[in-house]
C-alpha cells in the first residue's frame, strides 16, 4: 500500500485529516465526521511503518523512535512546496504501534469572505502593531483564519513577516512583504531562542504558531509592546475564557505585570468553530472582542467577567458575540436550530434571537 495513494484520496474527499492506526481501515474526516475509506482492508502495523519511514529522514526516524513523538510537514503533488497541499503530520505510539495523523492543508490560502468570516477581521490587516489571537478547539480553522490574515498583509504591505510554527503549515505566495517561516527542530531548537531571537530579525509581523507556556506568552506579548504586530493562537472556547488562560498561566505575584502588558497591547480576539452545515460542508461562527479602552480596562483590573456583556453591548464597533453568529446562521438557513444551540454560550439569548 502506498501512503502517496491515500493522500491522494484525502485531497480528492476533500478531507480535513486522514488517520492510520494499526487494525483499522485508513480512516479520514470529512465535514468535522470520520469515516473509514471504503475498499481498504485494516491496516497492518508493519505496512503503517514502511508507509510513515518512507517519508521521514534517517534523522526524523532516530527522534521518532528516541521521543515516540515526530511533527513535520510534506508537500503532496509536485512543486518545491506541494502543489495540492500540504501535510501536518503527527506520528506517535498508541498501544506500542506506529499511528500517524496528518491534517491537510489546501495549496492555495482562502480570502477572509471564502471562509465566511466577519468583515470586520479585515481591520486586522491594517494594523501596525498589537497582539491579535485566534481561538478555538483544535480542528476548528484557527490555522486558516491566521493565514489569510497573514497573506492580506501580504498582498497588500511591503514588510518582514516572520513566522514560527511546529511545524510549518501553510506556505505563502509572493507578494509584497517577504516572509521568514522558521520551523521548529529544522530552523530552530526551541520556542524560547526563536522568540528572542525574533525581535533581531527586524520583523514588522510576528505569527506564533502556539503559545504553549507562561515563556512563550510573555515572549509574545514583549514583541508585541515593543512596536510589532503579533499573531497568536490558544486553545481556548470564548475571549474571556482566552484572557482567563493567559493570565492564569503566570504566577501570582507576576499577573499584575502581564495584566498591564496584555491591557495596553491587545487588540483583538476572534474565537471561532467550524459547524456542520445542513447542505453539507462547515461554516464558521465566530466572536470577536476588539481592544477597545473599556475592555483594556477590564483586563487591567481583572474583571474578565465583564467581556461577554461588553462584547453584547459593542456591535456597533464590529464586536461580535457568539450567540448571535450562531443565530445569524440559523436564520440564513446555513445551519440547523439544534447545532446553534448546542454550541451557544448562552441558549436563552440564543433562542431569543432566532426566535
Amino acid at each position: 500500500m502506498d501512503i502517496q495513494e491515500l493522500f491522494k484520496i484525502t485531497v480528492q474527499e476533500k478531507a480535513s485529516d486522514l488517520h492510520l492506526l494499526a487494525g483499522v481501515p485508513p480512516t479520514i474526516r470529512v465535514d468535522g465526521v470520520l469515516r473509514y475509506l471504503t475498499g481498504f482492508a485494516p491496516l497492518e502495523a508493519q505496512i503503517i511503518e514502511e508507509m510513515i519511514f518512507s517519508l521521514i529522514t534517517p534523522t526524523q526516524k532516530e527522534l521518532l523512535i528516541a521521543n515516540k513523538e515526530l511533527d513535520f510537514s510534506i508537500g503532496f503533488g509536485g512543486g518545491t512546496y506541494g502543489n495540492l497541499g500540504r501535510f501536518r503530520a503527527n506520528l506517535y505510539y498508541q498501544r506500542k504501534y506506529l499511528s500517524g495523523a496528518f491534517r491537510l492543508f489546501p495549496p492555495h490560502i482562502l480570502t477572509i469572505e471564502e471562509l465566511h468570516l466577519p468583515k470586520i477581521i479585515h481591520t486586522f490587516s491594517d494594523l501596525t502593531q498589537g497582539f491579535i489571537l485566534v481561538t478555538g478547539p483544535t480542528g476548528h480553522g484557527k490555522s486558516s483564519t491566521l493565514a489569510s490574515i497573514i497573506n492580506e498583509i501580504n498582498l497588500k504591505r511591503a514588510v518582514h513577516i516572520v513566522t514560527i510554527e511546529d511545524p510549518v503549515e501553510y506556505v505563502y505566495s509572493e507578494g509584497k512583504s517577504i516572509i521568514s517561516q522558521r520551523e521548529m527542530g529544522i530552523d530552530t531548537h526551541s520556542w524560547d531562542f526563536a522568540l528572542r531571537s525574533a525581535l533581531r530579525e527586524d520583523p514588522d509581523v510576528v505569527l506564533v504558531g502556539e503559545m504553549r507556556d507562561a515563556e512563550t506568552i510573555a515572549a509574545a506579548i514583549t514583541i508585541a509592546e515593543t512596536g510589532h504586530l503579533v499573531f497568536s493562537t490558544l486553545h481556548t472556547n470564548s475571549a474571556a475564557q482566552s484572557i482567563d488562560r493567559i493570565l492564569d498561566s503566570f504566577p501570582g505575584a507576576q499577573q499584575n505585570q502581564i495584566k498591564i502588558q496584555l491591557a495596553a497591547t491587545l487588540k483583538g480576539v476572534v474565537s471561532q468553530r467550524l459547524l456542520p452545515m445542513i447542505n453539507g460542508g462547515r461554516i464558521p461562527a465566530v466572536e470577536v472582542l476588539l481592544g477597545i479602552p473599556a475592555v483594556a480596562s477590564i483586563i487591567r483590573e481583572g474583571k474578565t467577567h465583564l467581556i461577554d456583556s461588553v462584547i453584547q453591548t459593542s456591535k456597533d464597533k464590529g464586536m461580535i458575540s457568539i450567540d448571535s453568529s450562531l443565530a445569524a446562521l440559523v436564520l440564513s438557513g446555513s445551519i440547523s436550530l439544534e447545532t446553534g444551540k448546542s454550541y451557544s454560550l448562552h441558549p436563552e439569548d440564543f433562542l431569543r434571537m432566532v426566535g
